[in-house]
């Protein structure tokens, strides 16, 4: 039986067979030590600059509506130099609500179909084409909402939703094809893969073993997904739909061509509305007053606050569900 050798030991056993490395095993582990640490910092040193020159940017909106009073506020005029956040904080929040409830299930679906269902070549394949997606350009998303889904949505799919749920308030009104309803939807369509991916891999880590027993004590093949499968798996689930939401939030160009860019806040989800992605990517490169770019700027701020706050609370779901599973 060969015998382990300490790492002094068998580094003097390699120089000596004549290919000695330029730094020692432990001056290299301490190089790699100080490069990673240095990146880590890099990193934070850069998010932390960011937050900086956001801030300094929008100094002049702070000063002149302060930051509460400029989320409170629904108005948004440049000519007047009148500038509130309200109505982007409501598009984005209810487009990417739109996103994570129509994607979520379908890509769970979609990954236990590839994961459970499908096996083989087949299932590699479709899960491929699945990731593919993902690498899109969301300007390309933006062209085929612009003439294909808004158009069905218009012709199609409000007729539809008038009909059967035109009682509630968020499917009356009219519409033009371009809306919230459109927006959330290709935002669906967009973090469906990312959610996908990421639930698969999920699903692949649990042992054959556990899907087995369950079958063995004459589960049926549903009862083992919801036993076997998808309660183990519910924590990496709400991960995969954090980081989903997540771009959903962020999402600028594919939005900004079918929503409207209209900053109102309607009820219903066939009107027009803006993101607070939308409004910078629309405005700042013709913003001229100071106060216009400051308040862009604000936005962007309050941009990260919304998302920041956002994933802090589903990592907290995340956080009490793993430790419900381990009581």
């Amino acid at each position: 039986m060969k015998e382990n050798l300490p790492i002094d030991k068998a580094q003097k056993n390699f120089d000596s067979s004549g290919s000695s490395p330029l730094l020692s095993y432990k001056s290299q582990d301490k190089l790699a030590l100080y490069l990673l640490k240095g990146i880590g910092l890099f990193i934070i040193f850069i998010l932390a600059l960011m937050i900086y020159l956001l801030f300094d940017m929008s100094s002049l909106a702070l000063k002149e509506y302060g930051l509460t009073s400029f989320i409170k506020t629904d108005w948004w005029n440049p000519v007047e130099d009148e500038f509130g956040a309200l109505s982007f904080i409501y598009g984005t929040l209810v487009t990417s609500a739109i996103a994570i409830v129509v994607a979520a299930p379908l890509s769970i679906a979609m990954a236990l179909f590839l994961t459970v269902v499908l096996r083989g070549a087949l299932a590699k394949f479709l899960g491929l084409l699945v990731e593919l997606i993902a690498a899109i350009p969301s300007i390309v998303f933006g062209l085929w909402g612009l003439f294909y889904l808004a158009p069905w949505v218009k012709n199609s799919l409000t007729p539809f939703l008038k009909t059967t749920l035109g009682f509630l308030p968020l499917f009356q009104g009219p519409s033009f094809g371009i809306g919230l309803l459109t927006a959330g939807i290709i935002l669906a369509i967009m973090i469906t893969p990312t959610i996908t991916s990421l639930t698969r891999e999920v699903f692949k880590a649990i042992s054959p073993l556990q899907k087995e027993a369950a079958l063995g004590l004459g589960a049926t093949k549903f009862e083992m997904i919801k036993i076997a499968i998808l309660k183990p798996s519910l924590s990496g689930i709400l991960g995969a739909c954090v980081l989903g939401l997540g771009r959903a939030l962020g999402e600028t160009m594919a939005v900004a061509m079918v929503i409207g860019n209209s900053p109102v806040i309607s009820k219903s989800l066939f009107a027009p509305g803006a993101t607070m992605a939308s409004i910078i990517a629309n405005e700042y490169a013709e913003a001229e007053g100071e106060l216009h770019l400051s308040a862009l700027c604000l936005i962007a701020i309050v941009l990260f606050l919304v998302t920041f706050i956002v994933n802090f609370v589903a990592r907290m779901v995340i956080w009490r569900n793993n430790r419900r599973v381990k009581k």
